[in-house]
């Protein structure tokens, strides 16, 4: 595949939330520096201003946008006429929907490279209790939700399953004025780490869930217990499935299924939409569900189970 001419780099995040100085910062980095001009699409103001001086050393052009009505697809083609950009950097106004600019056909020979999601964690539950379902979209798909000022530690744990339950692939980093908080998860587990065999209780799934992918040689070799649905997809082989449950994102509206593939072995495959209790050795591969490399689960032992009926919540 050809790689595309202008590459569209898109930054969300609510006001004030950082965007402007994580951008500041990049578009100074030797690394992002490129041939040709970058067009920087400025949809609100901030505290943060850019220094006009600045930009133009590393030939980055400006322009705003003042109301979400004036980003049509005609307006980025205009723009792309007027700059002929090699590189598109959009900072995007935290109020307006992220799925209205996804949905724009962008000109011709420009592709979403990356989506970049920046976080201020002192507002973010404020954030995430009155504006929920735009901060779901904010994050499904980015490649980096960046938490700053991260003051207090207790709730990060937390924070990193509400993104990770709308986007599993994403990196999530914490930061506060030292810099880069690492194992914000501490070496607690709400289950025994060291027993034979780890029973993950329902309210536990979510943090399992996440540590598994995150810390994946914790997991090698281990064996884990925990009633879950089953669920086939299309294209399985004969003896995978996916046990999980399901979990809210932003409304009842809004669910998803979460878990991992798991493979029969000699025990007899489960019905779809089956409950039942799986004891599973936990192994890692790479597959295409996972973009990448991720948790296997091998069954030891399956039989029905009763249903749980509340979700996952990751909040």
């Amino acid at each position: 595949m050809n790689q595309p001419s202008v590459m569209v780099y898109l930054m969300t995040g609510f006001l004030d939330s950082g965007k402007t100085q994580f951008l500041k910062f990049t578009l100074s980095q030797d690394y992002f520096q490129i041939r040709g001009k970058t067009l920087l699409l400025l949809c609100e103001d901030g505290e943060e201003e850019y220094d006009p001086e600045e930009l133009k050393k590393y030939h980055v052009v400006v322009e705003r946008v003042e109301r979400q009505e004036e980003l049509t697809e005609d307006y980025l083609k205009m723009l792309d006429k007027k700059h002929r950009p090699k590189r598109v950097v959009v900072e995007y106004n935290g109020m307006w929907k992220v799925s209205d600019f996804e949905k724009l056909k962008l000109p011709y020979g420009w592709e979403m490279e990356q989506k970049l999601t920046t976080v201020d964690a002192s507002t973010f539950q404020m954030y995430l209790t009155n504006l929920k379902p735009l901060f779901v979209e904010m994050v499904r798909g980015s490649e980096l939700v960046l938490f700053n000022r991260c003051e207090d530690i207790k709730p990060l744990a937390g924070y990193r399953r509400s993104v990770k339950v709308v986007s599993p692939q994403a990196e999530v980093v914490f930061e506060d004025e030292e810099g880069e908080i690492e194992n914000i998860f501490g070496d607690e587990m709400p289950y025994d780490m060291n027993a034979p065999v780890i029973e993950i209780r329902p309210e536990d799934y979510g943090i399992w869930f996440v540590d598994v992918m995150e810390n994946q040689e914790r997991y090698r070799g281990k064996i884990v217990e925990f009633t879950l649905q089953a669920k086939k997809y299309p294209g399985f082989p004969t003896g995978v499935f996916v046990p999980g449950r399901t979990a809210m994102t932003c409304c009842a509206d809004d669910t998803t299924f979460l878990g991992y593939v798991c493979k029969c072995g000699k025990e007899p495959e489960p019905e779809d939409g089956a409950w039942v209790k799986i004891q599973a050795k936990i192994d890692f591969a790479h597959l295409s569900v996972y973009r990448g490399v991720g948790p296997v689960l091998k069954a030891q032992h399956i039989e029905p189970a009763e249903e749980i009926k509340e979700m996952v919540y990751f909040n």
